[in-house]
């Protein structure tokens, strides 16, 4: 009985192993690519000219629900992009809220009467309006029908061959429609979607929707969600990217193809990750019709979100992320391990389905199960060591790698105090933060298994004004 209890723990010391050694080989990947970026950038100076380049019109899609805090600034944000041609188009999913209100009266919107073909189905359109003062401006007014049907009714009435779709809260950089853009530029013809990088806005100032300021957050949470996000992208995101095991394209920040789009049906309407699911269905459609492809992650293409500063929404949102993460998983299923899929169903999907589907399970039950074996006197001090060095110290260096490798790729925070509460952050995050991000996301994977399909409300602060 005794050799089974190590050998258990054997298993789960090389399961961590075997996580944080991923991430490693992802951020050694990511700091390449990095690097390669920074030369293109002296050699071709990014702040470019927009007149040089081929560039396709795009309709940018912010679908809102109960968005009245922060749907102002938003589109104001979206309007001052350094794009050639372009065309906002704000879905309003039958909020409750006063969202069609703020507006009306922030852009003098006026109905019209439009035509559209409907190329996928979606919930009744209530009304269309453009705006007096901002002719690239469309406003739909629609039954609720959910995110996913809001970017459907904006496909359908978007003109243009690119569409970006982006969540109502969030602010993008004024090069960061171009920069994401570049991949369609590079190769029209088999680029279907790019994303771009999430970063939080908490703590920055803001002021008519444009950042005057990065800052740190002054709320824990939001302080702990700088770190996850930095994981996340810059070592995460960019690894993937470089050998094209791309499955995700945040719905905060994302440009595709609308045709490819359209031909693949559309965003799903019965999952709660339809960011995540239209990336994954784009790879198994494309891989099977034989036709090549590129799906791309641009790093330096940069957008701010106001992410929960409340701890009952957060939780909700994880909950929510790991519900579509197994939902994707399973609906597309036969992909694992299918030579046909190529990396995507050989690494990337294996991946996903053990060290993020099933990882925080694992890490939870194994950080218990050692401990007790600890205290029962079946695992010695020497091997709680160990255990602790690859499960936690392993896990505090990756963020704080993370958090380096943003000042070499955006030098985001000038303020060298904003760096070092980063670090900070980083280390303590290892040490509960994380943990209760764990619990939460097991309690999506028994959500998932008892057919939830919520979406769970997300409340807004709003971006406010100048700080």
């Amino acid at each position: 009985m005794e050799n089974i209890v190590i050998l258990v723990d054997w298993c789960f010391l090389m399961f961590f192993f075997c996580l944080n050694s991923s991430y490693s080989c992802l951020l050694f990947l990511s700091l390449i690519d990095i690097i390669l970026r920074n030369r293109r950038r002296i050699e071709a100076d990014l702040d470019y000219s927009l007149e040089n380049f081929y560039t396709m019109p795009v309709s940018i899609i912010a679908p809102a629900y109960n968005e009245e805090a922060t749907i102002e600034g938003s589109i104001k944000s979206l309007l001052s992009l350094r794009y050639p041609e372009f065309e906002v188009i704000v879905v309003n999913d039958g909020s409750k809220d006063d969202t069609i209100g703020v507006m009306k009266k922030a852009f003098q919107l006026y109905p019209i009467h439009t035509i559209f073909q409907k190329q996928v189905e979606t919930k009744e359109v209530r009304g269309i309006y453009r705006s007096r003062i901002e002719p690239r401006l469309t406003f739909v007014d629609k039954a609720n029908g959910g995110k996913a049907d809001a970017l459907n009714c904006g496909m359908n009435v978007a003109k243009y061959p690119l569409f970006c779709a982006i969540d109502a809260d969030t602010l993008i950089l004024p090069n960061a429609l171009l920069k994401v853009a570049i991949p369609f530029m590079e190769d029209p013809e088999k680029t279907v979607a790019s994303g771009g990088t999430i970063r939080v806005a908490n703590g920055c100032a803001i002021d008519s929707g444009e950042i005057k300021k990065i800052g740190f957050p002054k709320n824990p949470l939001a302080a702990f969600q700088v770190v996850e996000y930095l994981r996340a992208f810059l070592f995460g995101r960019i690894g993937w990217n470089l050998f094209g095991g791309t499955l995700i394209i945040s719905g905060a920040f994302g440009l595709f193809s609308r045709r490819t789009a359209l031909e693949v049906g559309g965003y799903a309407h019965d999952t709660v990750g339809e960011d995540m699911e239209l990336v994954v269905r784009m790879h198994r459609y494309l891989r099977e019709k034989k036709r090549p492809y590129r799906i791309v992650f641009v790093w330096d293409a940069a957008c701010y979100t106001e992410v929960p500063e409340d701890i009952g929404v957060l939780e909700r949102q994880r909950n929510r992320w790991h519900r579509g993460l197994i939902d994707v998983i399973f609906r597309h299923r036969r992909m694992m391990l299918n030579l046909r899929y190529g990396v995507i169903g050989l690494i990337a999907y294996p991946f996903f389905a053990i060290f993020e589907m099933l990882g925080p399970l694992v890490e939870i039950v194994g950080i218990i199960f050692v401990l007790m074996t600890y205290f029962l006197g079946l695992a010695d001090i020497t091997f709680l060591i160990l255990y602790l060095n690859v499960a936690v110290l392993f896990g505090i260096m990756l963020s704080i790698a993370a958090v380096l490798l943003e000042e070499l790729s955006f030098y985001a925070y000038p303020r060298w105090w904003d760096i070092l509460k980063m670090c900070l952050f980083a280390v303590v995050e290892n040490l509960g933060y994380r943990h209760l991000t764990l619990i939460w996301r097991i309690k999506g994977i028994f959500s998932y298994l008892s057919g939830s399909k919520q979406w769970g409300a997300m409340t807004r602060k709003g971006f406010g004004g100048p700080k």
